[in-house]
């Protein structure tokens, strides 16, 4: 029968339970863990986690760089939950929105067995493509605890999909014109992981033997809708699509990637942070993030599965002409894209050079 979900189709349930607080079941074959978010997760369900055992909680080593804690798992740290601290707590120490105004959250006991590490390190993965906080509550789960209803992920099925992009399938297309011009047709893709779906804006009628001028654009609300000062994301998308549109021919990707890949909830904290006086960068490894966490393998599948093989590239980003190369597309020429500069966005710039390599 294959009538019941395969390992797939759980991890996209499993994100789902996890952006409404409802716990997840990961084991490996020798540990189970039953794990929340620390965003989502209500004080009724951590008490029932106490109930069962001992209940810690699984950062990020960005975020453990932050509290100052030795993260003796390598890249993320599990912080054993004090008997008298409550939900407020673990949110605390999960979010660095006051950080700087109760900068005392320890003190702060790390665990340093290598217990729990595997299922540990596979919920922070969840939880950050469910693109929430990268903060996993956890607690071992022994003898036979009732877990009927809940979703179960054996993490060792489920590592080739946390290893690999998720397949793309062309579900639409449409011819729409635009200002830019007339022959604009638009390509709707989707995730076979359930994920959110991505976009290809054809301009003209490209020719598939040659070049493509191209662009590789992740979504900036923000930015492209609210022509936020901030950055410089909608000024690029209006001149990438106006030089195609002079040019006769071009494709602009639109990847749902919000926030260098953190969503718009996460870019938003990142925000308040930078109102704090930290930096993009500094602000995203607080939240726990990594400097940036877009997949771009997904804008060479969409190019791939479109007939293109080579691209002239719209980028100030060194990182996306590497990433196209290292997944089959040739990158012919980059193709500068210096506009959208204002007072408001002039030191986010020099960050995005000075850390991110962005040639500006």
């Amino acid at each position: 029968m294959s009538l019941r979900p395969n390992t797939n189709e759980l991890l996209a349930r499993a994100r789902a339970d996890l952006r409404m607080g409802v716990p997840v079941v990961l084991h490996d074959g020798s540990i189970t863990v039953l794990a929340m978010a620390a965003e989502t997760a209500s004080a009724g369900r951590l008490d029932d986690f106490r109930a069962l055992g001992r209940v810690f909680l699984a950062l990020t080593d960005r975020r453990a760089e932050t509290l100052n804690i030795p993260a003796y798992d390598g890249d993320m740290v599990r912080v054993i939950l004090p008997a008298d601290e409550n939900l407020a707590w673990l949110r605390a120490v999960a979010n660095p929105a006051d950080d700087l105004r109760m900068p005392m959250k320890g003190p702060l006991k790390a665990l340093r067995d290598t217990a729990e590490t595997a299922v540990s390190r596979s919920a922070i993965l969840l939880i950050k493509h469910a693109r929430l906080l990268p903060a996993a509550i956890l607690v071992r789960v022994t003898g036979d605890m009732p877990l009927q209803g809940l979703t179960e992920i054996d993490i060792r099925s489920a590592a080739p999909f946390f290893q690999h992009s998720s397949p793309l399938t062309e579900v639409a297309s449409a011819r729409v014109p635009l200002e830019v011009s007339q022959a604009g047709k638009v390509h709707v893709f989707r995730p076979d992981d359930g994920g959110t779906e991505h976009y290809a804006v054809e301009i003209g009628s490209p020719d598939r033997n040659k070049p493509v001028l191209a662009r590789l654009h992740s979504a900036c609300f923000t930015g492209d809708l609210l022509h936020s000062q901030k950055c410089d994301c909608g000024p690029q998308l209006r001149a990438a699509l106006s030089q195609m549109g002079k040019e006769g021919a071009g494709l602009l990707l639109y990847l749902n990637q919000e926030g260098r890949g953190i969503g718009l909830a996460n870019k938003m904290r990142a925000y308040d942070l930078q109102d704090q006086g930290f930096d993009t960068v500094e602000a995203n490894h607080r939240l726990g993030f990594e400097d940036d966490e877009r997949d771009f393998r997904i804008g060479a599948r969409i190019l791939c599965a479109l007939g293109f093989s080579s691209v002239r590239l719209l980028t100030n980003n060194p990182r996306k002409v590497e990433k196209m190369r290292e997944n089959g597309i040739e990158v012919t020429e980059r193709v500068p894209l210096l506009v959208g500069r204002t007072p408001q966005n002039e030191e986010y710039l020099k960050t995005k050079a000075r850390k991110s390599g962005h040639i500006l």
